[in-house]
C-alpha cells in the first residue's frame, strides 16, 4: 500500500470499554479503609447555591488532576454503590441519569446484592476494582465475581472530577444501552460440535467465544433445548446495529442444551488459535471454495468478532477485484504493458506507490505483483463511480447485507463515490470496507469461478437460503486473474510467506494505512487446492511480512 495518508481509513468511534485492563490506586484495601464523605456527596450533584442572588461567572477548573481528586472521586462512587445508593453514586459521575438508569437495574433486573467493591493500586486518573457479589433470583442463589474499572475525568460545566461514566464500569462487557437482566434465560444453551462431532467450547478455543454466543441466538430455541435461569447481558439499539449478541454472564440453574452442527474443522481451529495467539490484533478465516464451508475462525483479541464482523479498509487485497474490473472492461490484460509511474493525480489528490518506486515498461502482471497503486488508479477516468461497487456485488457477492452464514457478520461494504475517493477505492481504501471472512471469499471464488457465500452451519439445519451472485467472471477474465495472483504468489509480494506452499496457488497482499497508526493492517488473502485464508493484523506492518505467515501456515496444514 502507498504512503498516501490522505486516504486512510477513518476508524469509526465506539464505546470504551474499560473494565479489567487498568490499574490505579485508591489505597489498596476495601471500601472500608475510606474516610467515608457523608452527605457531601449528593452536596456535589452541581446544583447551584440557592444564597448566591448575584449572577457571577462560574471558573472551570483545568488541568491534570491530583490524585486527591482521584482518590476522593473514587471513594464516593465505589462507596456509594456498595452501600446502594444509587443517587449519590450517580451523583459522582459525569452522566447522572444514564448512571442512575444502569446502578439501579443492577439491583432491580439483575437481583445482584450484597455487593462488595474492593479498588486496586491508581495509575494517573484509572482506578480498577474488584467486585463481589450475590445474585439471587427466585430462591435460588449464586456468587459472582469478576473485574472492572472507572477512569476519573474533569466534568466539562465546571472541572469538578467526576467519574467519567461508561457502562463498562459496571461490567465490562456492556455498551451503551445495554442491560444485565437475571431471569430465565431468552433463548435455551446450545452445544456446537464441529465438523467431526466433537464439542467447541470457549475454553478449548477461546476465539470462538462470540461465535457460541451467535450460535446459542439463532438456534437456541430450534435445536430443542430448554432454557435455564442466568444473569446475562441483553443488548441495546447501538450494540444489536454492531450485530452484538447477548452474553451469559452467570448460569444460575443449567438449561438443557440443543444440539448444534457447524462446519469447523478441529485440527484448522486449533491451528488458526495458535497462529493469532503469536500476535496481537490478529484475525484469520480458512473456507473451503467449492462449498463454503467455514473450517476456522479466529481472533487474538478477544470478545469482538473481527474475523467476521470487522469492518476496516483492506487495502491492496482488493485489487484482486479491482482487476477483475480492468480485465473485463479491456482497460489491462496480464501480459500487455500497463502504465505504473511514481505518481498519478486524480480528482485534486496526488497518489504515490510504496516508497515512490515505479516500473518502465511493465506489464499489468507485473504492476500486480508488485502492488502497483499508481497501475490501478491511473485507469480511474475511464471508470464509472459505480463500476467497482457492481462488480463487488454481481461477482463477488460483497456489499449487499444478505449473506446468512449462521452467526451475525458484516458483509463488506464498497459504496459508490466519486472523484478521489473513487481512485482511493480501487485499492482498498476510501470508503471501502472488509474483514478477513470477506476477503477470504473472494480468493475462494477466484479460485472455484463462482461465489459461493461462506456458512458456519449447513442452510438444511434451518432451511436457510444462502446468498448468490448474479454472474461469473468469463473464462478468459478469470484464467488472468488466477495468473496474476499465481505469479504474486511465486515472484511478487507474497513470495516470501507462501515460500513452500506447492500446488495450485495463489495470493495477493495488502496494506491499509489507518489514521493515528504508525504502521498500516496488514493484510494477505490465498488460496490453495480447495482452501482460502485471508488474514489481518492490525497496526502490524505490510501484508505479506505480518498477516503471510499466518495465512500460508495454515495452508500448508491443509495438505
Amino acid at each position: 500500500m502507498g504512503n498516501r495518508r490522505r486516504v486512510a481509513e477513518r476508524r469509526n468511534t465506539r464505546p470504551a470499554v474499560i473494565g479489567g485492563v487498568i490499574a490505579a490506586v485508591v489505597g489498596g484495601a476495601g471500601i472500608g479503609a475510606y474516610a467515608l464523605l457523608g452527605g457531601g456527596a449528593a452536596a456535589e450533584d452541581g446544583t447551584a447555591n440557592p444564597a448566591a442572588a448575584q449572577p457571577r461567572t462560574k471558573s472551570v477548573k483545568t488541568g491534570p488532576l491530583s490524585a486527591a481528586e482521584v482518590t476522593t472521586t473514587a471513594q464516593r462512587f465505589l462507596t456509594a454503590w456498595q452501600r446502594g445508593q444509587v443517587r449519590q453514586a450517580a451523583s459522582a459521575t459525569d452522566d447522572t441519569a444514564s448512571a442512575t438508569a444502569l446502578l439501579t437495574g443492577y439491583a432491580k433486573s439483575a437481583h445482584v446484592e450484597n455487593v462488595t467493591l474492593t479498588p486496586g493500586p491508581r495509575t494517573g486518573d484509572k482506578v480498577p476494582f474488584t467486585v463481589k457479589g450475590t445474585v439471587t433470583y427466585k430462591g435460588v442463589s449464586k456468587p459472582l465475581a469478576y473485574e472492572s474499572a472507572l477512569t476519573v475525568v474533569r466534568r466539562a460545566s465546571d472541572g469538578e472530577p467526576r467519574v467519567g461514566w461508561s457502562p463498562a464500569v459496571v461490567h465490562p462487557d456492556l455498551r451503551e444501552g445495554d442491560t444485565l437482566v437475571t431471569g430465565e434465560a431468552g433463548t435455551p444453551p446450545v452445544k456446537a460440535l464441529d465438523r467431526d462431532g466433537g464439542e467447541l467450547t470457549a475454553e478449548k478455543y477461546p476465539s470462538l467465544e462470540p461465535v457460541l454466543d451467535g450460535l446459542r441466538e439463532k438456534y437456541g430455541k430450534k435445536a430443542g433445548g430448554t432454557a435455564g435461569v442466568e444473569l446475562r447481558v441483553v443488548r441495546g439499539k447501538e450494540s444489536k446495529a454492531r450485530k452484538l449478541s447477548d452474553k451469559t454472564v452467570l448460569q444460575l440453574s443449567e438449561g438443557t442444551p440443543g444440539t448444534v452442527k457447524t462446519t469447523l474443522s478441529p485440527r484448522m481451529q486449533a491451528a488458526a488459535e495458535r497462529q493469532v495467539a503469536a500476535k496481537a490484533r490478529a484475525s484469520v478465516v480458512v473456507l473451503k471454495p467449492s462449498t463454503g464451508e467455514i473450517l476456522a475462525v479466529a481472533n487474538s483479541s478477544r470478545g469482538f468478532n473481527t474475523a467476521f464482523q470487522g469492518s476496516l479498509a483492506p487495502g491492496s487485497t482488493m485489487k484482486v477485484i479491482t482487476a477483475s474490473l480492468l480485465i473485463e472492461k479491456g482497460l489491462a490484460s496480464a501480459d500487455k504493458a500497463h502504465p505504473c509511474p511514481k505518481y498519478f493525480t486524480y480528482g485534486g489528490w496526488k497518489f504515490q506507490n510504496d516508497d515512490k518506486f515505479e516500473i518502465k515498461g511493465g506489464t499489468f502482471k507485473a504492476s500486480f505483483a508488485r502492488s502497483c497503486n499508481t497501475a490501478f488508479i491511473s485507469q480511474a477516468p475511464k471508470l464509472e463511480d459505480d463500476d467497482l461497487t457492481r462488480q463487488a456485488q454481481q461477482v463477488f457477492g460483497l456489499s449487499l447485507n444478505n449473506w446468512a452464514v449462521g452467526v451475525p457478520t458484516f458483509d463488506g461494504s464498497v459504496p459508490v463515490q466519486s472523484h478521489a475517493q473513487m481512485g482511493a477505492s480501487l485499492i482498498g481504501q476510501g470508503g471501502v470496507r472488509m474483514n478477513p471472512l470477506n476477503m477470504a471469499s473472494v480468493s475462494a471464488t477466484v479460485k472455484s469461478g463462482v461465489f459461493r457465500q461462506p456458512y458456519l452451519v449447513a442452510p438444511s439445519v434451518d432451511g436457510r437460503t444462502l446468498a448468490t451472485a448474479r454472474r461469473t467472471l468469463s473464462a478468459s477474465t478469470l484464467a488472468q486473474l488466477r495468473d496474476l495472483m499465481s505469479y504474486t504468489a511465486a515472484y511478487g509480494t507474497a513470495a516470501e510467506a507462501m515460500a513452500g506452499v506447492s500446488g495450485d496457488v495463489g495470493a495477493k497482499t495488502g496494506s491499509a494505512e489507518v489514521d493515528g497508526q504508525k504502521k498500516p493492517n496488514g493484510w494477505f488473502t490465498a488460496y490453495r487446492g480447495d482452501l482460502a485464508a485471508a488474514g489481518v493484523v492490525q497496526a502490524a506492518g505490510h501484508g505479506g511480512e505480518t498477516a503471510g505467515p499466518i495465512v500460508a501456515s495454515l495452508l500448508k496444514l491443509g495438505g
